[in-house]
Parts: structure tokens; sequence; C-alpha cells
């Protein structure tokens, strides 16, 4: 009959709670960074479209 390591199944239960944590703490951040991006990237653009037609 096998053992079971206790050990082991406890430190791997504890490394995916670990990773689970960790994949919800960058999801939250990257989803702060986009919407901070897309206001960013709007002023940026309204700028580059006002200075193209001056250029031509």
């Amino acid at each position: 009959m096998v053992k079971i390591n206790y050990g082991f199944e406890k430190r791997r239960k504890e490394m995916e709670k670990k990773r689970k944590k960790e994949e919800k703490a960058k999801a939250k951040a990257a989803g702060k960074n986009a919407s901070s991006d897309n206001g960013e990237n709007q002023v940026s653009t309204e700028a580059s479209s006002e200075t193209a037609p001056a250029t031509e």
C-alpha cells in the first residue's frame, strides 16, 4: 500500500494558493494600467491628429 506524503501535499496546496493570489494581483494591476493607458493614448492621438494637417 502506498503511503501519502502529507508534507508534499501541504506544500503543493500552499504553492497553488500563492500562484493564484499572484495571478489575481497581476490581473488587478493590469486592469488599472489598461484604464490609465487608454486615457493617455486618447490624448496623444488627439495631439498627433492636430499636428499632422499642419505639416502637409
